[in-house]
């Protein structure tokens, strides 16, 4: 009897263990809102943290793409990118421009959980998984860097359009320049690190679903609607659920809660941040001798969503605070909450290759942080 005690005991704490190393991003974003929770107490203002929209829109694309995933939709899509780009370097340029588009239509985020399966799709489908970290990580790039030409392509860009009311000409004029040369640089990575292999695999014809494909594309573009807040965003939470409950109750179990947690610990962690004294009077400090330069730096510690809210209180240069929350997404792992996804994306497939990764996405990431700010200094 003890002995049965023991093994439970023991496999109780394996999987833990295991859940923990799956989603150890979560927990280290947990870890840091209890810790700010002690200088900042909960109070009536925790509930002004979250951007409820952004979780609610993370949960139906997340959610839908799931259903995609389970009609093999992406794997079909997968092999007609095959069959148009017969290498692998015409491959991932095709992937990673896909995922820069569509950060300027439905937000970064968006864009990622969207492609980042595409990506691993054809890779694997074509035997080329080296290429998965790097293929990963300029797709994760291309969306952080894409999504800043248009107001709704980041959500710090939503936030200080609004804040500021820059109008829509001046905005995609200040963010023009950054945008071109990060298509440029990253055209250039590959074109420079990826060979043009002949890919060569056996074609094997999957048939869709009809009704099934129709009906997960029609609950995607839905989604799309209310990230552009045509219509609410609570409507999402209503009619997707609703509909895979009766089409595909499986999507909805294989949603990455986790990631969802991940997100709120860190809207706890960036509110309590913005509301600590020496914090604030540090970046106002800062602010004053360089907007452009410090915005970007502020992004590697609290993100750039956080920082773009914060800094705006302390700031009337809008230019350079646009610019600088956008170049700031590239440098560490938490300078952009989307590069959470790329790292859960990739860490699911490869998790053995975690180190691998995290080096060879801080040598991209912030050569690229070097380049613009640099270019960015020089021009402006």
């Amino acid at each position: 009897m003890a002995t049965k005690v023991l093994w439970y005991h023991h496999t109780f704490i394996n999987r833990i263990y295991a859940f923990i190393k799956k989603n150890i991003v979560m927990f280290i974003a947990l870890i840091a809102a209890l810790a700010t929770a002690i200088a900042v107490p909960p109070d009536e203002q925790y509930a002004d943290y979250f951007d409820f929209k952004t979780l609610t829109c993370l949960f139906c694309v997340l959610a839908v793409v799931c259903a995609l995933k389970n009609i093999r939709f992406f794997y079909t899509l997968a092999q007609k990118i095959i069959v148009c780009f017969c290498n692998t370097r015409s491959s991932i340029i095709a992937l990673v421009y896909i995922t820069f588009i569509g950060s300027m239509l439905i937000a970064n985020d968006m864009a990622l959980i969207t492609f980042l399966p595409l990506g691993y799709f054809v890779l694997t489908t074509a035997k080329k998984e080296k290429y998965m970290a790097f293929t990963f990580i300029m797709q994760n790039i291309a969306a952080n860097l894409g999504g800043m030409l248009t107001p709704f392509g980041n959500p710090q860009n939503l936030y200080l359009y609004t804040k500021f009311g820059i109008p829509t000409g001046e905005f995609m004029q200040i963010m023009l320049l950054p945008f071109l040369l990060s298509v440029t640089i990253i055209t250039l990575c590959c074109v420079i690190f990826v060979k043009p292999e002949r890919i060569i695999v056996s074609h094997k014809e999957i048939k869709l679903p009809i009704k099934k494909t129709i009906l997960y594309l029609l609950l995607f573009a839905f989604s799309i609607i209310i990230v552009f807040r045509f219509i609410p965003y609570w409507t999402g939470l209503i009619v997707i659920p609703l509909c895979l409950l009766f089409a595909d109750k499986s999507a909805l179990k294989k949603v990455d809660y986790p990631l969802l947690l991940t997100f709120v610990f860190f809207f706890i962690f960036s509110g309590n941040m913005a509301r600590i004294g020496f914090v604030r009077n540090s970046l106002s400090f800062l602010l004053n001798k360089s907007t452009l330069l410090f915005s970007a730096l502020s992004c590697q510690c609290i993100s750039n969503v956080p920082s773009a809210i914060l800094l705006s209180q302390f700031t009337d240069n809008y230019s350079d605070l646009l610019i600088g929350v956008n170049i700031g997404g590239t440098g560490t792992l938490i300078a952009s909450l989307a590069s959470l996804i790329t790292y859960r994306e990739y860490t699911k497939h490869q998790p053995e290759k975690t180190g691998y990764y995290l080096k060879l996405f801080s040598i991209f990431n912030f050569d690229f942080l070097f380049i613009l700010l640099t270019v960015m200094f020089i021009v402006r």
